[in-house]
């Protein structure tokens, strides 16, 4: 009888077990989704690439300023220069268009985070803001800024201390309204440097402060503005192009560079536009 009841007691205690376990199982599947143990999501790769999405669009957008001997029109109203025929080639290598935007110098980061632009392409001066705020390139030309004045006040002008009392013209966001900004001369901002030339040529500017390849190209004998000339050098600096941070076309750009240096199509274009001794070797 004792055995019996040993066995009637052992069953019921395993029946009992079964029973919360059933119990247990039955609540954490009821459980509500927010009190289950969260899962660490898989941290997914970056899959953005502005070269895919360029070739994937087929076009490459530059922006530019009208800034001879880099970007400027010829007779037909297309864009050529420096700069310009380097961006057709560049754009040729990934087999794409392009097409030349005018934008003002001073948004040009904004324009080129809003997508509005793919690069900056423009005799652009890397200087610390511009390298902060953008992918450059690797710099492939050497500059200054200088000082434009009538020819027929140059001799007056020969130093930096000697232009401190003049009223200068100078593009909204360049390098050149930098270095006057900085020397604490006094200026007024224009649109583009070509600008800056139009103000001192007609009298409402003392001087314009240009870089020195646009100076080399459009000032002095045999140019446009055979009254100006360039006198003081405030500094030296090079040239590089700008897409969004983090963009991998800058290192295509640079690719692109060493190619068409090595195979000398770099320094044919930089021939044609005469700047073949501000170029740097790549």
């Amino acid at each position: 009888m004792k055995k019996l009841f040993a066995l009637l007691l052992a069953a019921m205690m395993v029946l009992s077990l079964a029973a919360c376990g059933s119990k247990e199982e039955s609540a954490a599947e009821e459980k509500p989704a927010a009190e289950q143990p969260a899962e660490t999501p898989a941290e997914e790769p970056a899959t953005d690439s502005d070269l895919a999405a360029i070739q994937s669009k087929g076009t490459l957008v530059v922006g530019i300023t009208d800034f001879a001997p880099m970007d400027y029109k010829d007779a037909n109203g297309n864009w050529i220069g420096f700069d310009a025929d380097m961006a057709k080639a560049f754009a040729e290598s990934l087999g794409v268009n392009v097409e030349f935007v005018e934008i003002d110098w001073d948004n040009k980061v904004l324009e080129l985070n809003s997508q509005a632009i793919d690069c900056v392409w423009n005799g652009m001066t890397l200087t610390d803001e511009v390298t902060s705020a953008m992918e450059c390139s690797n710099a492939y030309c050497n500059n200054a800024q200088v000082v434009i004045v009538p020819a027929d006040k140059a001799d007056q002008y020969q130093t930096v201390e000697a232009c401190a009392d003049l009223a200068f013209a100078v593009e909204a966001g360049s390098a050149g309204e930098a270095e006057v900004s900085a020397l604490g001369y006094s200026f007024t901002p224009v649109k583009a440097q070509s600008d800056a030339l139009m103000e001192v040529a007609a009298g409402t500017s003392d001087a314009a402060v240009i870089d020195s390849l646009m100076a080399a190209a459009m000032v002095g004998e045999g140019t446009g503005y055979a009254d100006l000339t360039y006198t003081v050098g405030l500094n030296s600096e090079e040239y590089g192009v700008g897409f969004r941070k983090g963009s991998d076309l800058a290192a295509a750009l640079n690719d692109f560079f060493a190619t068409a240096y090595t195979d000398g199509s770099m320094i044919a274009c930089a021939e044609t536009y005469g700047v073949q001794a501000a170029l740097i070797a790549q």
